[in-house]
């Protein structure tokens, strides 16, 4: 099996299309300096990953201490079960039977994740949730109707759930339907192939790209791109499916940063120098249960036609260098801590199409100074006479119907588009504002989705919770719509205030962003062992970006209501309700 490759020409236009295909030159080893630090042995630089009947698998030598992940990798390559339809053979097998196996037992609680599908052993034993690709969270009403039909088969089981990088997750999905599904993702253009585990996650951008007045660069060309190099254009690329751990992408489009570049290992973020445009590179954010770090400059600018080279390239060093122990200590980030920032950008330089990379560039397009704008409710467009809708979509989950009904207002309101955002919510773009006033009067906007929905609200972000997932400790979904409802009956609030659940320390809610976040566990009320959240204070997004950290740990969940109506009145102007009404 050969490696992808895509070639670019060169442009110096921000919304230029004119890509086509690369080529990167294998890697050497050499010893390197490290910033801060002393000299790297060359034995450390050495790749730990070789190619094996088409596939990168770790070297024996370096197989002591892996993680038991690492060894179901080694025991059976997991994309095989799409490469070599793998797939159809197990669907075809009783559960019953593969429970006998220990290799069939990890192909559906492991190596399924290499096609985006998760089983749901503690909960929802035999369901599956099914994570697609969705790159810039732009989708299509086809494609929605399609992920529609998946679901409704499937009764109380079935649900969608837009997520945290502006993707689809659709649950109850069983294993005899899969090959059938994934057919029908080809047919409407989408797929499912490398969304979990050590893969690549869904490439995030601008959610207003292309319609935005106010944008830097359209992130949709760079998104497709990364998405199509990633996947191979869906045939599976698998010169980057045996990383270390998973691996975040984003490309910034506009002053807002909507992208949440600080969380991702990678962000570009658009800059120009000497007259060209291009990107300044983040490197190495990421949350996990025993550290959460921001990403960090990588002294790197590479101009537009570079994205996918210099992305190719960086994966490449991690895939090649990354330590396969402790889970917990094999994101992207430590290996830079341990290289020093130099030493991984000169494994970066290596492994560039010609051994070049250039120094961060001084013209950063991102104006720090910029205050976040609002995309709910009604938008005018760059384009005359057009204007775009956001709709709060509670917490992210979504049934059959919904998804259906969102399909036709797209159609016969929009171009039959719909965009996904990081905050779980959905854009209606392309509506010519003639019809601006019918499409509010839907009912859909006004019983369900509105475009304009309490303050506490249009900010919640709730990930899946015990309800579907299994590492979950507390449920979030209904919980934080519930607890957010009494706190709304108690204080008034005049800004918007970001809060955010996860229901275990993975942090898949990204409470660590959130001005006040809540992270599941269990704790202690008379003697008594109950569902409770650790509460965080303080995250920043934007040009200040800044982690929030623990300021309350273990509150049982049914005392949270006091604690965040004082939190919001000390730190965020919230007025008690009663005081509100002896002032008027």
């Amino acid at each position: 099996m050969t490696s992808f490759s895509v070639k670019f020409s060169a442009t110096s236009l921000p919304n230029s299309n004119r890509f086509s295909k690369l080529h990167a030159t294998p890697p050497q080893t050499v010893a390197v300096p490290s910033s801060g630090a002393a000299e790297i042995a060359a034995e450390r630089l050495e790749p730990r990953v070789e190619q094996k009947d088409g596939y990168w698998v770790l070297k024996e030598k370096f197989r002591q201490g892996i993680n038991p992940a690492e060894k179901a990798k080694i025991e059976k390559e997991p994309m095989k079960l799409f490469t070599e339809n793998g797939i159809e053979d197990l669907a075809k097998i009783s559960l019953e039977e593969m429970e006998k196996s220990k290799l069939t037992k990890e192909d559906i609680d492991i190596r399924l994740k290499w096609l985006g599908l998760f089983h749901r052993r503690k909960h929802h034993y035999g369901r599956f949730m099914m994570r697609l690709k969705l790159p810039n969270g732009v989708t299509t009403s086809a494609q929605t109707r399609y992920l529609a039909s998946v679901i409704r088969k499937y009764g109380k089981d079935g649900c969608g759930d837009v997520t945290t990088r502006q993707n689809w997750q659709i649950r109850g999905v069983v294993l005899p339907d899969v090959p059938e599904i994934l057919k029908g993702l080809d047919e409407v253009g989408l797929t499912s192939l490398q969304s979990g585990m050590d893969n690549v996650r869904n490439p995030v951008g601008n959610p207003l790209a292309g319609i935005d007045p106010h944008e830097i660069v359209d992130t949709r060309p760079y998104t497709n791109l990364l998405s199509q190099y990633v996947t191979a254009n869906f045939r599976g690329n698998v010169d980057v499916t045996n990383l270390p751990r998973k691996w975040n992408v984003c490309v910034i489009g506009s002053h807002d940063l909507y992208e949440h570049p600080h969380i991702n290992d990678l962000a570009y973020m658009p800059a120009t120098k000497d007259g060209r445009f291009g990107f300044n590179l983040l490197v190495g954010g990421f949350f996990s249960p025993k550290r959460c770090a921001e990403a960090i400059p990588l002294d790197a600018w590479v101009p537009a036609d570079d994205v996918v080279p210099v992305c190719k390239a960086i994966l490449e060093a991690y895939r090649d260098l990354g330590t396969r122990g402790n889970r917990q200590k094999t994101r992207m980030m430590w290996l830079i801590d341990e290289l020093g920032v130099e030493g991984f950008r000169a494994e970066v330089v290596k492994r560039m199409p010609q051994q070049k990379l250039e120094r961060e560039s001084a013209e950063d397009l991102v104006q720090k100074q910029w205050e976040r704008r609002e995309y709910l409710g009604v938008h005018p467009q760059k384009q005359e006479g057009y204007s775009f809708v956001g709709l709060h979509i509670p917490v992210g989950r979504v049934q059959a119907d919904d998804m259906d009904e969102l399909a036709r207002l797209a159609d016969e309101y929009g171009s039959g588009e719909l965009r996904l955002t990081v905050e779980q919510n959905i854009i209606i773009p392309n509506i010519e504002n003639s019809k601006i006033d019918a499409l509010l009067n839907e009912p859909l906007l006004k019983k369900r989705f509105s475009p304009d929905p309490p303050i506490l609200m249009r900010n919640l972000v709730a990930c899946t919770g015990n309800q579907f997932c299994g590492q979950a400790i507390i449920e979030t979904k209904a919980r934080s719509m519930k607890i957010t409802e009494e706190v709304q009956r108690l204080v008034s609030v005049t800004q918007p205030v970001r809060m955010h659940w996860t229901g275990c320390p993975n942090t898949c809610g990204q409470v660590q962003v959130a001005d006040i976040g809540f992270m599941g566990c269990l704790t202690r009320k008379e003697g008594k062992t109950v569902e409770g959240a650790d509460v965080f204070l303080g995250g920043r997004i934007g040009s200040d970006s800044h982690l929030g950290e623990v300021y309350k740990k273990s509150v049982p969940c049914e005392d949270l209501v006091p604690i965040i109506v004082d939190l919001l009145v000390n730190n965020f102007g919230a007025v008690p309700r009663e005081r509100e009404e002896t002032e008027e």
